[in-house]
């Protein structure tokens, strides 16, 4: 198996036209077509982690958080980013991360966080905005139906839970072509009209070559008429973080005991208790801080994240709980999406979980 049939997978779930403008998402170190030998999957990139791939004869690193942020201007060992970069490429070892990509897509970061917390009804807290547009096409009626299927298995059509979603409606199209055409019907240089269909579906923005080369590829006329217009409609598929409720509302002290028991977390940092049952729960895997105002916006009784600073603590303004568990611990269960996904893609190839812990923060109890 070749490293691209892993990252072209990766990103059939998690597009990397999802991350953050910041961000570096992708195949840092290696070369698509480099066969694998096995597959380390981690939450960070650390000289640590290398070295176990090394020992453990993996050529393949799948992270979360990208080893390269920034540029690169030296490669002379003086920090760890230089350091785990030179030690894999000098071992053959290719690098790939899904950072805001996977934690902006349904079925990713936060969704494994709802699940451990056992949410219903779990939705995008923030879900995207001009993500997804509008395409009409006009099909000769007997050609309307397999033009569809071969949309919708581009990807197109997709509203929520629902698949293969279109509008459709009959009409009289008319077309002229002159000594230069092969028509489809009718004949060179005189007016024909045909009955056609006229087919409305949406598709997001990062699928739209594919979506257009599947029209045209199973289109009948020579010159394939459509439209594309951008939508201002949410896109509930992709977005930041998430929200969902309880099957039953807690206690808030109850609630917190068992957020620090399923996170094996050493400390939960809180705002104060509101004196009410929790129901409505808000996650952001990471550092979600400057989003807690959708969480009150949308009433969440509680907001988990990380990396809240001191004075953003007062943001609660008594509207809601916010619980900082820490940036590793909120994501530290990413290994887990990555392993099911790729699992059930390829389920006889060699997927590792790496024992190393790479949590940089330490607490003193």
């Amino acid at each position: 198996m070749q490293i691209k049939h892993i990252t072209q997978f990766i990103e059939s779930i998690a597009p990397l036209s999802f991350q953050e403008s910041y961000d570096n998402s992708g195949l840092m170190i290696g070369h698509p077509d480099d066969e694998i030998s096995g597959i380390l999957i981690t939450l960070d990139i650390t000289e640590e982690i290398v070295d176990e791939a090394i020992s453990r004869k993996l050529n393949l690193i799948v992270a979360h958080h990208p080893i390269i942020f920034g540029g690169l201007k030296k490669l002379n060992g003086k920090n760890y980013v230089e350091r785990c970069v030179s030690k894999a490429i000098k071992n053959d070892i290719a690098i790939y991360a899904a950072h805001t990509n996977l934690d902006g897509v349904f079925g990713g970061v936060n969704s494994k966080i709802c699940e451990k917390l056992q949410l219903q009804n779990c939705r995008m807290l923030i879900p995207m905005q001009n993500f997804l547009k509008k395409l009409v096409t006009f099909v000769p009626t007997d050609h309307a139906e397999k033009v569809r299927k071969t949309m919708f298995d581009a990807g197109a059509g997709n509203i929520g839970n629902y698949d293969s979603c279109s509008f459709n409606q009959s009409g009289m199209g008319s077309f002229r072509g002159n000594d230069e055409t092969n028509p489809f019907a009718g004949e060179k240089n005189q007016l024909h009209f045909e009955e056609e269909t006229r087919i409305e579906t949406i598709f997001p923005k990062h699928l739209q070559h594919k979506v257009i080369q599947s029209l045209l590829n199973a289109h009948p006329y020579e010159e394939v008429a459509y439209d594309i217009y951008p939508l201002d409609n949410e896109f509930t598929q992709g977005g930041t973080g998430m929200i969902g409720e309880l099957a039953e509302p807690m206690d808030e002290m109850i609630f917190l005991q068992n957020l620090k028991e399923i996170f094996n977390c050493q400390v939960i940092r809180h705002t104060q208790l509101l004196g009410k049952p929790i129901s409505k729960v808000a996650v952001c895997g990471g550092s979600g801080s400057t989003f807690l105002n959708k969480a009150i916006a949308q009433k969440a009784d509680i907001f988990i994240s990380g990396d809240f600073k001191y004075h953003q603590f007062f943001d609660a303004e008594k509207q809601i709980i916010i619980a900082d568990i820490g940036h590793y611990e909120s994501e530290q269960f990413t290994k887990e999406v990555f392993y099911e996904l790729l699992t059930k893609k390829f389920p006889k190839f060699a997927l590792h979980l790496s024992e190393i812990s790479t949590n940089p923060v330490n607490y003193l109890i």
